[in-house]
């Protein structure tokens, strides 16, 4: 079939249409696969005209485009409220375990302009030194909490919500970074991680967050759930102190 216009008039003619605005093989889409043929059509020869078997192959490509659209868009429909349905249960599940003991993990705390983040964590080891770094979003620490002869154990220190200049910093969420130097002056990293009561649980951009002691914690966070006492470790008992026991009893009697 012979073409009467080039190939830039037939690009100026599809571009001044409101429909169409070429940009790029990769974003061409259904309506622009059917402007395309229109302007084809519109610039062909008349003394030879397109084909039939032309005319139904290209017709057969573009219900083949729509029909892939389709599909790609009622994926993606599906993925999204798949994911809502997901997020729903998991916010009506969160608030069945108010009340519960958890154990959790986590890297950063929450600072809504009023309240007073908790940091707890805990360390093996005696630190010497014990640096405790809060960062914003872009990863530029705002705040630095020092202390010293920390024993090891669970700990739990206290932000303001305050900079290192005295300024109340901005609401969001604020990453952690703990740091420990031992007797030996080796540097260590404390373990960020809790166990304790769910206190309440609040939702903030469609996720549910825990309050365990005073620590603002996602639920993706928690590893562990249990009733009160489940994470509280109970000494075993050796059959050496019941042979004690017994010697202890028997000298008495004697």
């Amino acid at each position: 079939m012979a073409i009467i216009a080039s190939v830039d008039e037939i690009q100026s003619a599809a571009a001044g249409t409101n429909n169409f605005a070429p940009t790029g093989v990769d974003s061409l889409g259904k309506d622009d696969f059917l402007q395309l043929l229109i302007t084809k059509m519109e610039y062909q020869d008349p003394l030879n005209p397109m084909s039939d078997e032309d005319f139904i192959s290209q017709l057969a490509q573009f219900s083949s485009l729509e029909q892939m659209s389709n599909i790609s868009e009622g994926i993606a429909e599906s993925n999204q409220w798949d994911f809502l349905q997901m997020q729903s249960i998991n916010n009506v599940m969160a608030a069945g375990l108010i009340g519960k003991d958890v154990k959790a993990s986590y890297d950063s705390v929450y600072y809504d302009g009023t309240n007073t983040p908790s940091i707890s964590f805990s360390t093996n080891s005696f630190a010497s030194d014990l640096t405790i770094r809060i960062k914003d979003a872009q990863g530029f620490t705002v705040a630095t909490l020092n202390d010293a002869d920390v024993p090891p154990g669970d700990q739990t220190y206290e932000w303001d919500g305050r900079d290192d200049h005295g300024n109340i910093v901005e609401s969001g969420h604020y990453s952690l970074e703990v740091t420990g130097i031992d007797s030996s002056g080796n540097e260590f990293k404390p373990t960020l991680s809790l166990i304790g009561k769910v206190e309440a649980v609040s939702y903030r951009d469609g996720a549910a967050y825990f309050r365990i002691n005073g620590i603002e914690v996602p639920f993706g966070d928690v590893s562990a759930i249990g009733e009160e006492g489940s994470f509280i470790d109970i000494p075993a008992t050796t059959d050496n102190d019941d042979s004690s026991e017994e010697e202890d009893d028997g000298s008495g009697n004697g």
